[in-house]
C-alpha cells in the first residue's frame, strides 16, 4: 500500500534532519517531498506543496477548509509535535482526512527549558549575564527557586514533568486544570486551586495548555494585575495564551519581575519593544526542539502513518 503514496513533508525541522529524511525514504514511498525553501509556507505554497501528496506529515501549518479543498488527493495528516490548534478538525472530518498526533513525546523538552527559564528568572541570570555583556557589574543574584510558590495551569502530560522535576526543589505547587486529578494530585501534595488563586499567590506562573476560546489571552490585564510586583510568568505552550500588549505593559511598569516566552502572537515576532525589555526573556519556540525530542516527534510521525497504512 505505501509503495503507491506520496508523502509531503512541510514542517522544517523534520525536513532538516537528515536521520528522520533517510528513515521515510527508506520505507518504499512513491514517492517523499520535503519542504525545501526551509521556511513556513503561506496559505498558496502550502496547497501547491501538497496538492500531488496522499500523507502530509506538518508542523505548525495552517491545515484549514480553504487548504483542503483544494487538495483532494490528501488521505492523512500526521503531525509532527503536540499542538493542534492549527488543525480544523472539522474540515478534515468533510474531506474525510484522518488525522495522527502524538502525545506527550515532547514533555521532557519542554519541561526541562521551562525549569531553566525557572531557575534563571529567580537567580537573574539572564538580566546580569546581559549586563555584564555591556561592562556593567552587577551582582543582584535573585531568589532561590527552592520552597518557592509555583503555579502550574495546565496538569498534562508536559504539566506533570515539569512537577516531577520541582520535586528536589520543595516547592509548593498550586494547580489548576479542568479535568479532576484528585488522585494524582494527593499523591504529588499538589493543591488544587482557581487560577484566579495562582494569579493571587504564585511567586512563578507557568502555563502548559492548548489555546482555545477559553484559553486565548488568559494572561491579560486583568489576570496580570493580580499578580505579585516579585512573581514571574513563563510561556512555552502557546503565544495566545498571553495577550503579548497587556504583558509589556505590565513588565515596563514593573507589575511583575520579568518574564519568558518561547512563543509568540506571530512568529517570528514582530515587536521589537517587547522583545527588547530587559526581563523578559525570549526564545525562537525551541521548547520542544531538543535533538532527542525532534528525532522522537519524527519517529511518532511516521509510525502513525505506517500504522494506519499496513493496518
Amino acid at each position: 500500500m505505501i509503495q503507491n503514496l506520496t508523502v509531503g513533508v512541510t514542517t522544517i525541522a523534520f525536513s532538516k534532519n537528515v536521520k528522520l529524511m533517510n528513515q521515510l525514504n527508506s520505507l518504499g514511498f512513491k514517492k517523499v517531498k520535503k519542504n525545501e525553501a526551509g521556511k513556513r509556507f503561506t496559505t498558496e505554497e502550502l496547497v501547491s506543496f501538497l496538492k500531488d501528496c496522499d500523507v502530509a506529515i506538518i508542523g505548525l501549518d495552517l491545515i484549514t477548509e480553504e487548504v483542503l479543498a483544494q487538495i483532494p488527493s490528501l488521505k492523512a495528516i500526521s503531525k509532527y509535535g503536540v499542538g493542534l490548534d492549527n488543525i480544523d478538525f472539522e474540515a478534515c472530518e468533510k474531506h474525510n482526512i484522518k488525522v495522527f498526533y502524538p502525545q506527550g513525546v515532547n514533555k521532557r523538552s519542554v519541561s526541562e527549558m521551562t525549569l531553566g527559564f525557572m531557575l534563571s528568572l529567580c537567580r537573574n541570570l539572564y538580566v546580569t549575564s546581559n549586563l555584564l555583556k555591556n561592562s556593567i557589574w552587577n551582582k543582584s543574584g535573585g531568589m532561590q527557586l527552592s520552597e518557592k510558590t509555583i503555579g502550574i495551569i495546565g496538569v498534562g502530560h508536559i504539566g506533570k514533568d515539569v512537577i516531577s522535576l520541582l520535586k528536589p526543589f520543595n516547592c509548593k505547587i498550586l494547580v489548576n486544570d479542568i479535568i479532576s486529578q484528585k488522585e494524582y494530585y494527593k499523591a504529588n501534595n499538589l493543591t488544587h486551586v482557581s487560577k484566579e488563586e495562582i494569579f493571587k499567590n504564585a511567586d512563578i506562573i507557568t502555563i502548559h495548555t492548548p489555546l482555545t476560546d477559553k484559553t486565548k489571552n488568559l494572561f491579560n490585564k486583568s489576570t496580570l494585575s493580580l499578580m505579585k510586583e516579585t512573581s514571574f510568568v513563563i510561556n512555552t505552550a502557546r503565544g495566545g495564551l498571553f495577550n503579548q500588549d497587556d504583558l509589556k505593559k505590565a513588565l515596563i511598569a514593573g507589575d511583575i519581575a520579568g518574564a519568558a516566552m518561547d512563543v509568540y502572537d506571530i512568529e517570528p515576532p514582530t515587536d521589537l519593544g517587547l522583545l527588547g525589555i530587559p526581563n523578559l526573556m525570549n526564545t525562537p519556540h525551541i521548547g520542544g526542539n531538543s535533538k532527542e525530542a525532534v528525532q522522537a516527534m519524527g519517529e511518532a510521525a511516521i509510525e502513525r502513518i505506517l500504522d494506519f497504512f499496513n493496518s
